[in-house]
């Protein structure tokens, strides 16, 4: 029994001091493994940066609309909403480009006026094909289905270019219309004033069934030439005065035949009708083979 005892004390002794007792050797590629590893690992890292980067630009935009809105405890300090679909601007605001919805209405308060103000820049009014565009020096607008002018109080039509249904007036207060070009059945003035029609450079008035001038007085004065034509026939019907102060002239008669100018004669005719002849010689009439008058000259 001694020797079963001191047996039993060496084999406690060895297995309190061997640690590797019960231990397996086994391969850990073929363990279960927990855990996000490999490839889904670097998508998770990818989704969680992708994460934090709309973070950072979710933060960015509220602190530019907190800046620009300046949205505070107590609601917008820049704008306010009201359930009439009404968007009202509290302080001056910058913008580029506004689209109203479908006829909508820009407007300012009662009492106050509506300032728009473009930085170097014109401002333009834009419906459709319709604009109007305000500049430095001038004010344009443009329509290719026409345009008019009313009184929003009394909805009378101060300006229209409705010409079949409305005769074209200038409004009230406008002595003068500037235009490049413009096309009409007929320019009139009132009884009372005259009708004075004045360009920089030159003036061409051109009719397709021909252009009819009638007036009492009828002035015409140019710095350079004028020059009329026609297709059939040029009718002066009145008394025609011409001022030959611009005209040019020769006191001698020496350059007839020096071929450096070609110089007519104008002639008129009974019943009104003008013709030129060329001067050959001195002292030359109207009495050539041609005569468009016949008999009476």
């Amino acid at each position: 029994m001694r020797e079963k005892a001191v047996e039993r004390r060496n084999i406690n002794k060895e297995h309190n001091s061997n640690f590797k007792a019960g231990y397996i050797p086994i391969d850990e590629d073929r363990l279960h493994k927990t855990g996000l590893r490999g490839r889904k690992g670097n998508l998770a890292i990818c989704v969680i940066i992708l994460l934090f980067i709309l973070a950072v630009i979710n933060l960015l935009v509220t602190l530019v609309i907190w800046a620009v809105i300046r949205i505070g405890p107590n609601g917008c300090d820049s704008m306010e909403f009201h359930e009439s679909g009404l968007l009202r601007f509290k302080q001056v605001s910058d913008m580029g480009v506004i689209h109203p919805l479908y006829k909508s209405t820009v407007g300012g308060r009662r009492n106050e006026n509506l300032v728009i103000t473009g930085n170097n820049q014109p401002i333009v009014f834009q419906q459709g094909t319709t604009k109007l565009s305000v500049e430095k020096n001038k004010t344009s607008i443009t329509s290719d289905i026409g345009m008019q002018f009313f009184d929003p109080r009394t909805q009378n039509i101060l300006f229209s270019t409705d010409y079949e249904t409305h005769e074209f007036h200038l409004p009230s207060g406008v002595k003068s219309l500037n235009v490049q070009k413009a096309s009409t059945e007929r320019i009139t003035s009132n009884t009372t004033s005259d009708l004075n029609i004045k360009v920089d450079g030159r003036a061409i008035v051109r009719g397709n069934e021909g252009v009819f001038i009638m007036g009492k007085t009828i002035e015409f004065h140019m710095g350079g030439n004028v020059e009329l034509k026609a297709e059939n026939s040029i009718i002066l019907n009145g008394t025609v005065m011409v001022s030959p102060t611009r005209l040019p002239s020769s006191s001698s008669g020496d350059q007839l035949g020096s071929g450096d100018w070609v110089r007519y004669k104008l002639c008129m005719c009974a019943d009104g009708t003008l013709f030129k002849v060329q001067v050959t010689s001195h002292n030359m009439g109207c009495q050539v083979a041609d005569n468009p008058c016949g008999n009476t000259h």
